[in-house]
């Protein structure tokens, strides 16, 4: 275990940045502006209010659980309705029966690189999903999984951005505000930022294409592996800093396939 000593250094210092952050009240600057320069949609920010949500340790273990299970998100959107109308693909499996059943046909074309049966929905000329209407989802009932999985708080509690071309989510997501209050909401958080990081950093460290290209895959699989940067063992100084990264790398392969096969707490 010699060479984790660097990583478990680094991962310590990175929890008392955030901690340091969140004692002077500008964590929430820190998660705006990692991994982009400030955008429009922050600047609209500014004027809108907080909305604050669940303490980050619960709503991260939920959202494991959801991504486990299939059982979906259950996310406080009100009236916003950003992810309806911002120019997303939206996958749809071969299980998804009664989806398929609810959407015109001519609105489906096969997804590209994955298994015959798996389509894609596209968007209109005004970026919007063709079954939002009347400002509502037609088929709220029977929509898609990815759909049902979708959270944008994803982002804030990644400090990941879902990019300037999608500024209504950017803007709703940077309203998020977690409750940090315990000690672990702290610790859990920094270690999603850091993972989040270390994907970000060192996608060649995996497998080719085990690393999503877009931000909204990136998170979720943030979340999935973080716990590898939650509690790294005590070892002895070692300065490969290429054999530091793969081992981490390694550990969050076998981290991923496990959240896979086993229960989610």
């Amino acid at each position: 275990m010699i060479e984790l000593t660097r990583a478990k250094n680094a991962r310590e210092a990175h929890h008392r940045f955030i901690l340091n952050l969140i004692s002077t009240g500008i964590l929430s600057t820190v998660l705006k502006n990692r991994s982009r320069i400030k955008t429009k949609s922050e600047k609209k920010t500014a004027n809108l209010p907080d909305i604050p949500t669940d303490n980050s340790s619960i709503w991260l273990h939920k959202t494991r659980r959801a991504q486990h299970s299939g059982e979906g998100a259950d996310v406080p959107c009100g009236s916003c309705t950003a992810c309806c109308t911002s120019s997303y693909f939206i996958h749809i499996q071969p299980d998804g029966q009664e989806t398929l059943a609810s959407i015109p046909k001519k609105l489906l074309f096969r997804a590209p690189g994955l298994p015959q049966g798996n389509v894609l929905m596209g968007y209109d000329k005004n970026g919007h999903c063709p079954m939002f209407k009347d400002n509502k989802c037609s088929i709220y009932k029977t929509r898609p999984q990815t759909c049902r999985d979708y959270d944008c708080r994803v982002f804030p509690a990644t400090g990941l951005s879902v990019g300037a071309d999608k500024p209504l989510i950017d803007q709703q997501a940077l309203r998020w505000k977690f409750d940090l209050s315990t000690p672990l909401a702290q610790k859990e958080l920094a270690a999603v930022h850091a993972t989040a990081q270390f994907i970000r950093e060192h996608a060649d460290c995996f497998p080719n294409e085990f690393i999503p290209t877009n931000a909204t895959q990136q998170a979720v699989l943030a979340i999935k592996v973080y716990t590898v940067f939650l509690d790294l063992p005590d070892a002895s100084d070692n300065n490969d800093t290429d054999k530091l990264n793969r081992t981490l790398a390694d550990a969050m392969l076998e981290t991923y396939t496990k959240f896979k096969c086993q229960d989610v707490a």
